[in-house]
């Protein structure tokens, strides 16, 4: 299992923003969960995420777990880095 941390930069998560990462996550066989305090949602799930509200300087965590872990991991960061 993988886990990765980030503290949001941009103001709010809409729809285009979580589409864009749940369409990303969707690319990978693994579980991929991603975290906001004590609220967890299926990565793939675009309503899933949504409903964490995750905003401006929030800690998000993901866990990701699966025969293609690493290079999920490694994608999925360089994607968050990238747009949040």
């Amino acid at each position: 299992m993988r886990t990765l941390f980030y503290t949001i930069k941009t103001p709010v998560i809409h729809a285009r923003y979580a589409g864009s990462l749940t369409k990303e996550a969707q690319q990978y066989r693994s579980e991929i969960t991603l975290y906001k305090g004590d609220q967890n949602a299926n990565a793939k799930g675009l309503f899933s995420v949504l409903r964490l509200g995750i905003k401006q300087g929030d800690l998000i965590k993901l866990t990701i777990e699966g025969d293609d872990e690493n290079i999920a991991a490694m994608h999925l960061l360089n994607h968050i880095w990238a747009n949040y």
